[in-house]
Protein backbone atom coordinates (compact mmCIF):
# COMPACT_ATOMS: atom_id res chain seq x y z
CA UNK A 1 0.00 0.00 0.00
CA UNK A 2 1.62 3.30 -1.00
CA UNK A 3 1.70 5.19 2.21
CA UNK A 4 2.90 8.61 0.60
CA UNK A 5 0.79 11.88 0.49
CA UNK A 6 -1.86 12.17 -1.79
CA UNK A 7 -4.38 9.62 -3.35
CA UNK A 8 -4.01 5.36 -3.13
CA UNK A 9 -2.85 4.35 -6.21
CA UNK A 10 -1.69 0.56 -7.92
CA UNK A 11 0.49 2.74 -10.14
CA UNK A 12 2.39 4.57 -7.29
CA UNK A 13 2.27 1.10 -5.47
CA UNK A 14 4.20 -0.12 -8.13
CA UNK A 15 6.69 2.39 -9.00
CA UNK A 16 7.65 2.01 -5.32
CA UNK A 17 8.93 -1.49 -6.48
CA UNK A 18 10.14 -1.50 -10.19
CA UNK A 19 9.91 2.61 -11.04
CA UNK A 20 13.84 3.06 -10.97
CA UNK A 21 16.11 2.97 -13.83
CA UNK A 22 18.43 0.64 -12.75
CA UNK A 23 15.87 -2.15 -11.65
CA UNK A 24 13.84 -1.71 -15.01
CA UNK A 25 17.62 -2.28 -16.86
CA UNK A 26 18.43 -5.00 -14.27
CA UNK A 27 14.91 -6.58 -15.43
CA UNK A 28 15.66 -5.71 -19.14
CA UNK A 29 18.89 -8.07 -18.99
CA UNK A 30 16.88 -11.08 -16.84
CA UNK A 31 13.97 -10.84 -19.55
CA UNK A 32 16.58 -11.27 -22.32
CA UNK A 33 18.35 -14.16 -20.99
CA UNK A 34 21.43 -12.51 -18.82
CA UNK A 35 20.81 -13.81 -15.19
CA UNK A 36 24.37 -13.78 -13.82
CA UNK A 37 25.50 -10.75 -11.58
CA UNK A 38 28.23 -10.14 -13.83
CA UNK A 39 26.48 -10.23 -17.05
CA UNK A 40 24.24 -8.14 -15.26
CA UNK A 41 26.74 -5.15 -14.27
CA UNK A 42 28.53 -5.52 -17.86
CA UNK A 43 24.92 -4.90 -19.54
CA UNK A 44 23.34 -2.09 -17.66
CA UNK A 45 26.29 0.17 -16.67
CA UNK A 46 25.71 0.50 -13.18
CA UNK A 47 27.88 0.56 -10.50
CA UNK A 48 28.36 -2.81 -8.22
CA UNK A 49 26.54 -1.01 -5.11
CA UNK A 50 23.98 0.13 -7.11
CA UNK A 51 23.69 -3.29 -8.98
CA UNK A 52 23.30 -5.12 -5.57
CA UNK A 53 21.02 -3.12 -4.17
CA UNK A 54 18.30 -3.08 -6.70
CA UNK A 55 18.84 -7.21 -6.81
CA UNK A 56 17.97 -7.14 -3.10
CA UNK A 57 15.06 -5.24 -3.44
CA UNK A 58 13.52 -7.44 -6.64
CA UNK A 59 14.23 -10.43 -4.63
CA UNK A 60 12.76 -9.06 -1.40
CA UNK A 61 10.02 -7.73 -3.80
CA UNK A 62 9.37 -11.13 -4.86
CA UNK A 63 9.84 -10.07 -8.71
CA UNK A 64 13.26 -12.21 -9.02
CA UNK A 65 14.86 -15.32 -6.88
CA UNK A 66 18.00 -16.01 -6.17
CA UNK A 67 19.18 -19.49 -7.46
CA UNK A 68 22.69 -21.37 -6.79
CA UNK A 69 24.62 -22.49 -9.85
CA UNK A 70 27.63 -23.64 -8.48
CA UNK A 71 29.12 -24.86 -4.74
CA UNK A 72 32.43 -23.79 -4.58
CA UNK A 73 32.99 -20.91 -4.47
CA UNK A 74 28.88 -20.48 -4.21
CA UNK A 75 27.35 -18.65 -6.96
CA UNK A 76 23.88 -17.21 -7.73
CA UNK A 77 21.98 -16.07 -11.15
CA UNK A 78 18.88 -14.31 -10.80
CA UNK A 79 15.63 -15.86 -12.23
CA UNK A 80 12.05 -14.10 -12.66
CA UNK A 81 9.48 -15.20 -10.46
CA UNK A 82 5.60 -14.94 -11.75
CA UNK A 83 5.45 -11.58 -10.41
CA UNK A 84 8.85 -10.84 -12.84
CA UNK A 85 7.20 -12.47 -15.43
CA UNK A 86 4.32 -10.48 -15.46
CA UNK A 87 6.25 -7.31 -16.07
CA UNK A 88 7.60 -8.29 -19.63
CA UNK A 89 4.60 -6.71 -21.62
CA UNK A 90 5.13 -3.29 -19.17
CA UNK A 91 9.31 -3.82 -20.09
CA UNK A 92 8.45 -4.49 -24.39
CA UNK A 93 5.82 -1.77 -24.48
CA UNK A 94 8.35 0.97 -22.29
CA UNK A 95 10.99 -0.27 -25.01
CA UNK A 96 8.19 0.25 -28.07
CA UNK A 97 7.95 3.67 -26.84
CA UNK A 98 11.61 3.85 -26.42
CA UNK A 99 11.97 2.58 -30.01
CA UNK A 100 9.49 5.15 -31.11
CA UNK A 101 9.64 8.46 -29.44
CA UNK A 102 12.99 8.28 -27.34
CA UNK A 103 16.15 6.73 -29.63
CA UNK A 104 17.13 8.34 -32.48
CA UNK A 105 17.55 5.85 -36.13
CA UNK A 106 16.73 2.43 -36.26
CA UNK A 107 15.50 0.95 -33.15
CA UNK A 108 18.56 -1.40 -31.40
CA UNK A 109 15.73 -4.03 -30.05
CA UNK A 110 12.55 -5.69 -31.71
CA UNK A 111 10.55 -8.29 -30.83
CA UNK A 112 9.62 -11.21 -32.64
CA UNK A 113 6.89 -13.65 -31.91
CA UNK A 114 7.18 -17.32 -32.04
CA UNK A 115 5.69 -17.99 -35.23
CA UNK A 116 8.57 -15.47 -36.43
CA UNK A 117 6.69 -12.18 -37.14
CA UNK A 118 7.45 -9.04 -35.68
CA UNK A 119 6.33 -8.59 -32.16
CA UNK A 120 4.21 -4.76 -31.19
CA UNK A 121 2.78 -4.90 -27.76
CA UNK A 122 -0.75 -3.76 -27.48
CA UNK A 123 -3.76 -3.28 -25.36
CA UNK A 124 -6.54 -5.31 -25.74
CA UNK A 125 -10.34 -5.39 -24.18
CA UNK A 126 -10.96 -8.56 -22.86
CA UNK A 127 -14.41 -8.38 -24.02
CA UNK A 128 -14.71 -6.93 -27.55
CA UNK A 129 -11.37 -7.15 -28.15
CA UNK A 130 -10.87 -3.47 -29.39
CA UNK A 131 -7.33 -2.07 -28.96
CA UNK A 132 -6.94 0.63 -27.00
CA UNK A 133 -6.26 4.04 -28.49
CA UNK A 134 -6.35 7.29 -27.33
CA UNK A 135 -9.91 8.47 -25.95
CA UNK A 136 -11.38 4.74 -26.10
CA UNK A 137 -10.67 3.92 -22.21
CA UNK A 138 -10.76 5.72 -18.47
CA UNK A 139 -9.77 4.98 -15.37
CA UNK A 140 -12.70 4.90 -12.94
CA UNK A 141 -12.08 4.59 -9.35
CA UNK A 142 -13.24 2.12 -6.74
CA UNK A 143 -14.11 2.52 -3.12
CA UNK A 144 -14.08 5.85 -1.42
CA UNK A 145 -12.59 8.98 -3.11
CA UNK A 146 -10.78 11.44 -0.95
Amino acid sequence: MNTARGRECSLANALAVVGERWSMLVLREVMLGQRRYDQILANTGANRDTLASRLRTLVDAGILERQQYEQHPPRYEYVATEAGLALQPILMSLMEWGNQYATSGPPPTVFTHSCGAELHPRTVCDHCGETLEPGNARIERLGAVR
